[in-house]
């Protein structure tokens, strides 16, 4: 997604940085630790909330479940060799459980598979990755991308049989680019006339996703296409822009992960709807598997479902369900939920705010 910003309450957001329990991020190998340590490893920081919210929330989730535990956590930056050095200097330290979202799924196996042997426990966070790992933590992802094309054909109505989409898919080295895709694609191959143009957009790029529809815009003009599909919401940004500066209106877009920006294009009716998932519940399961695991305990009811990848089946898993959230929800959804204070919201867009209640 990354794909993706799932939501949690804003009492998350005052979770220090600087908790004990977390290790800050430096790469080198250190002296050895005993097995009361935690590995975290996230994948990038372009998205907020990597930083603002999953590192905050495994790290209080792990201090109240475990006092004596630490959490060592390091992010890659989205750089495949900077995260194997991580992973690999975790092991060297002696930490037994690793909770790794990859940068690229595929590239992790042998890092995954050679921890294993030594005894590590890996559980797979919010993507999943390749090799042995112990479990995995994240959303249906097929299901985000049926909810991501259904939101489309319902702003679509009765338009949607006669429409042309484009479609601005997530990165291929993130292993749920491909289901969301897949999900997406049940739904519009049935509902929509055609998928006119579509395109996998490298590391989620926004600013690529903005050059393609321009691109797109450029070749079919203004009025060759009537909605645009985009697997996250920063590439809706961007997407956003191109359609700005075209200006276009009117064409419903949708994204996925819920971030500010993407919620204040809602209330501005530049970006059609995006799509809810809840960082807490995902974050804290996560947490709590991984310091099961420390102790030797059973995950099974932590693990109602399983999970395959190319490498692995039945790996013990979670899959979290999400929602769609449109202008007329969001004050029963996100806002609710203190995902976003209403003020971030309607900074600047105080008319909107009031025709939506939020005022």
């Amino acid at each position: 997604m990354h794909a993706i910003l799932r939501r949690v309450a804003m009492g998350a957001m005052a979770l220090s940085l600087t908790a004990p329990l977390a290790a800050c991020g430096n790469d080198d190998d250190g002296a050895a630790v005993d097995n009361r340590s935690i590995g975290l490893l996230l994948p990038e920081n372009n998205a907020s909330r990597y930083e603002e919210f999953d590192r905050r929330i495994i790290s209080s989730r792990v201090a109240s479940l475990c006092l004596e535990c630490e959490l060592d956590y390091r992010n890659a930056k989205s750089d495949v060799a900077t995260q194997k050095k991580q992973f690999d200097a975790l092991v060297s330290k002696g930490v037994r459980v690793i909770i790794l979202d990859p940068v690229d799924a595929a590239a992790s196996r042998s890092w995954v598979d050679k921890a294993a042997k030594k005894g590590v426990k890996v559980v797979a966070y919010d993507r999943l990755a390749e090799g042995d790992v112990a479990a995995y933590v994240s959303y249906d992802n097929e299901e985000i991308g049926r909810l991501q094309a259904k939101g489309l054909a319902a702003v679509l109505g009765s338009r949607a049989a006669t429409s042309d989409v484009v479609m601005m898919n997530g990165s291929p080295s993130d292993p749920n680019a491909p289901s969301f895709k897949k999900g997406a694609h049940e739904i519009l191959d049935r509902k929509v006339r055609k998928i006119i143009y579509e395109k996998d957009i490298q590391d989620w790029s926004a600013a690529e996703a903005k050059k393609k529809m321009t691109e797109v815009i450029d070749d079919l003009g203004p009025a060759g296409f009537d909605a645009v599909y985009s697997a996250n919401d920063g590439m809706a940004g961007g997407i956003a822009e191109a359609l700005e500066s075209a200006g276009i209106e009117n064409v419903p877009l949708g994204g996925q992960d819920a971030e500010l920006p993407a919620l204040r294009r809602l209330v501005s009716g530049s970006q059609t709807f995006t799509i809810y998932k809840e960082v807490r519940p995902e974050a804290q399961t996560a947490a709590e598997i991984a310091v099961r695991l420390l102790q030797g305990k059973s995950i099974k009811s932590l693990t109602p479902t399983t999970a395959d990848s190319k490498s692995k089946s039945g790996i013990p898993a979670k899959l979290f369900e999400a929602q769609i959230v449109t202008r007329k929800n969001l004050e029963d959804t996100v806002v609710r939920d203190g995902v976003v204070r209403t003020d971030w919201l309607c900074k600047d867009l105080t008319a909107a705010c009031k025709s939506l209640g939020l005022e």
